[in-house]
């Protein structure tokens, strides 16, 4: 997981690039640059250590040039608005990345479900005894 300090130093070490975006907002959309894109390189990242950094160059799905992570937000109409959300979009995914994995403990049937399965198999077998013809 990524502590309080550290989201504040991944934030300040993105670059933001803005541009027009589509759909709602009429001539407000033609004219005002509401499209935010954020552009994060892990492996120059300084908020980052070498553990979290190989973590997320082997997990990620969406790197470009296999150390840059982009994300765009054009959903609301201002564009502080889709910075925001920009932002809470790489750092969900950052955080959703360096989750820890929890390994499944293998655990044994009950005694009651086996006795349930063993039900269910002699139903099965009754029934499909009774469809025999007799010779």
């Amino acid at each position: 997981m990524l502590a309080e300090s550290q989201i504040k130093l991944i934030i300040n070490e993105c670059l933001y690039q803005t541009s027009r975006s589509g759909g709602k907002g009429g001539q407000n959309v033609n004219k005002l640059e509401t499209k935010v894109e954020i552009s994060f390189n892990v492996r120059q990242s300084k908020a980052l250590i070498a553990s979290q950094i190989n973590t997320i160059l082997i997990e990620s799905k969406c790197l470009i040039n296999n150390e840059i992570l982009k994300f765009v937000s054009s959903k609301y109409r201002t564009q502080l608005s889709n910075k925001e959300d920009v932002q809470n979009k790489l750092i969900n995914y950052l955080q959703k990345l360096l989750k820890p994995k929890v390994k499944r403990l293998k655990t044994k049937p009950t005694l009651a479900s086996k006795l349930n399965n063993q039900k269910n198999k002699k139903a099965k077998s009754d029934k499909k005894s009774l469809r025999k013809k007799i010779i």
